[in-house]
C-alpha cells in the first residue's frame, strides 16, 4: 500500500495540538539570578521548584527554539519513573544504599507528576495504566526473566509482574509472545500537553522566557547567546540531545536519534485482532527495542531507534527520518502488529535524546562558579526530568535535601572518543544488535554478540 506520511516538524504530537504562539526572543542584555539555558522538560521542571521553594527569584529560561521543540515535545509518551541505567555503575561511586535510593525516588517520580499537573491545571492526557514488555522469541523471553530478577533485587519486586503466554494474549496479541515483564505504577501522556502545560505555569508563576534565543557561550557568571548577553548568579544548562551544539561540550552528550511513526485511528475490527483494548504502554524485549502507545483517539504510536546517529553530532533536519528508518519501523510495526498491515501511516518524525559514555544520567552542580547541569536520561526522560529538575534546584539552592545525595550527582563520566571512533562505535553497535536480533527470531539463544558489543560500548 502506497503510503505518503507527514514527515518531520516537531512531531505529531505538536500537530494535534497545534504550535503554541511564539514568545519574544530576548531583546537585548540583560540580569536574572538563575538562567537556565533549555525550556524543555528538565529546564521547566527546575524553574517550577525553584520558584515553588523561592517565589522571589528572578528566573530567566533562553530556549533556541520554543519550549518543548526537543525530545520534550517528540517522545513516545511513556512516564514510566523506572530505572533504567547500570544499578553496579552507580554504586561502584556510592553505595548500595544509595542506589536503592535513587530506584525508589524514580518509581515515586510518575506520582509526583500526576500531583503537580493537578495542582497546576495541566491537561496531558495523563492516563495511569501499565507497561507491558513483551517477548517474541524465546531468546527475549530468557532475557526478560533475568531483567525481572535484577529488577525485583534492586527493590523493584512490589511493581513487577512475570505474565505468562496466556496471561499476556488477554492484554495484547503479537506474533510468538512466550510472556511479558508487567510493570505498574506507570502512564501514558500527550508529551506536547505536558510541555505546554509547563511552559504556562512557569509564566504564570512569574518565571520569564526568551524563545528563539540561541546560546553562543557560558562562562561564570555570563551567558552569550544571539539576542544579547545575560548576567545571572547561577547557570543551569538542560540541554539534553542538543547540549554538542554548544562550544565546549561536543563530546559531552551523544545525541542519539530516536523515530516515531503514527497510524490513523484504527477501527474496533483491527484492535479486536490485536487485543489491545487497555492503554498499556507497550515495548519488546529486542535489542532494537520499539515503545508503543494507543492513543486516545485509537491510534497507534510506534517508536525505535532507525538510523541512530549523525556523523559529527550532528542533529536531523527539521525532524525528518530518513527513508530507511520509515522503512523499518513500518515493517516492525507490521509485524509485531500484523492487523495494521493495511493501515495509513499518517506522521512520521524523529529527534535526538542525550547518552553519556557510560550511558548513566547525571545531575551536576558547581558552587564555586555556580554552573550547573543535568541530562543524559538515554531515552528514558519523561519522569527522570522530573527528579532531575527537583535536584538541581535542591543543589542550586544549598539545601538539605535527600535528592541532593543520591549517587547521581556530581558524577564524572569520561568524555565521548572523537570522530569517526564515535560514528564507527555507535553504527557498528546498532548493526551488531540487528543481527542479534535476526538471530534469536531464528530460535536462537541470548545473543553473545549483542552481551560482546554490551560490553564493549559501556552500557
Amino acid at each position: 500500500m502506497t503510503q505518503t506520511p507527514t514527515t518531520g516538524g516537531p512531531s505529531f504530537w505538536w500537530q494535534q495540538t497545534g504550535l503554541p504562539p511564539r514568545r519574544a526572543a530576548l531583546s537585548g542584555d540583560t540580569t536574572a539570578q538563575v538562567c537556565i539555558i533549555g525550556a524543555g522538560y528538565t529546564g521547566l521542571w527546575t524553574a517550577l521548584s525553584l520558584i515553588a521553594a523561592r517565589p522571589d527569584l528572578d528566573i530567566l529560561i533562553v530556549e533556541a527554539e520554543f519550549a518543548g521543540f526537543g525530545a520534550s515535545g517528540r517522545n513516545g509518551g511513556w512516564l514510566t519513573g523506572g530505572f533504567a541505567w547500570s544499578h553496579a555503575r552507580y554504586a561502584a561511586t556510592s553505595s548500595e544504599g544509595a542506589v536503592r535510593a535513587m530506584v525508589a525516588a524514580m518509581n515515586g517520580t510518575v506520582a509526583e507528576i500526576i500531583r503537580h499537573c493537578a495542582a497546576l491545571g495541566i491537561d496531558a492526557e495523563i492516563t495511569p495504566t501499565d507497561e507491558l514488555l513483551v517477548a517474541t522469541n524465546l531468546a527475549q523471553w530468557q532475557r526478560l526473566q533475568a531483567e525481572h530478577r535484577h529488577r525485583s533485587a534492586w527493590g523493584e519486586a512490589d511493581r513487577l509482574r512475570l505474565l505468562s503466554a496466556e496471561d499476556t494474549a488477554t492484554r495484547i496479541t503479537m506474533p510468538g509472545t512466550m510472556g511479558a515483564l508487567e510493570i505498574s505504577g506507570v502512564a501514558r501522556i500527550q508529551p506536547a500537553k505536558l510541555a505546554a502545560g509547563l511552559a504556562r505555569a512557569a509564566e504564570r508563576l512569574g518565571i520569564r522566557m526568551a524563545e528563539g534565543t540561541r546560546v553562543t557561550a557560558i562562562a561564570p557568571g555570563l551567558v552569550t547567546t544571539e539576542r544579547g548577553r545575560v548576567a545571572a548568579e547561577t547557570i543551569l544548562r538542560c540541554t539534553e540531545g542538543f547540549t554538542a551544539t554548544l562550544p565546549g561540550h561536543r563530546r559531552d552528550l551523544l545525541p542519539l536519534n530516536s523515530a516515531q511513526i503514527i497510524t490513523e485511528p484504527l477501527p474496533a475490527e483491527t484492535w479486536a485482532q490485536i487485543g489491545w483494548h487497555g492503554h498499556e504502554i507497550i515495548g519488546d524485549f529486542a535489542h532494537s527495542y520499539c515503545y508503543c502507545q494507543r492513543t486516545p483517539d485509537g491510534r497507534i504510536a510506534f517508536g525505535g531507534r532507525g538510523t541512530p546517529y549523525r556523523y559529527g553530532s550532528g542533529l536531523d533536519t527539521n525532524g525528518h527520518p530518513d527513508a530507511a528508518t520509515f522503512a523499518q519501523l513500518t515493517t516492525r510495526l507490521h509485524r509485531l502488529f500484523p492487523a495494521t498491515s493495511t493501515a495509513r501511516i499518517e506522521h512520521a518524525w524523529c529527534g535526538t535524546l542525550g547518552v553519556p559514555r557510560d550511558w548513566c544520567a547525571g545531575v551536576a552542580f558547581d558552587p564555586a562558579t555556580r554552573i550547573g547541569h543535568a541530562g543524559g536520561y538515554v531515552g528514558v526522560g519523561v519522569a527522570t526530568a522530573n527528579l532531575a529538575g527537583r535536584t538541581l534546584a535542591a543543589l542550586t539552592l544549598g539545601t538539605d535535601d535527600p535528592l541532593t545525595r543520591l549517587p547521581w550527582v556530581n558524577r564524572t563520566p569520561r568524555t565521548w572518543e572523537p570522530e569517526p571512533l564515535r560514528w564507527l562505535g555507535l553504527h557498528g553497535t546498532y548493526a551488531a544488535y540487528a543481527l542479534a536480533d535476526r538471530a534469536e527470531a531464528r530460535g536462537g539463544p541470548p545473543s553473545r554478540l549483542a552481551e560482546w558489543v554490551n560490553w564493549a560500548v559501556g552500557r
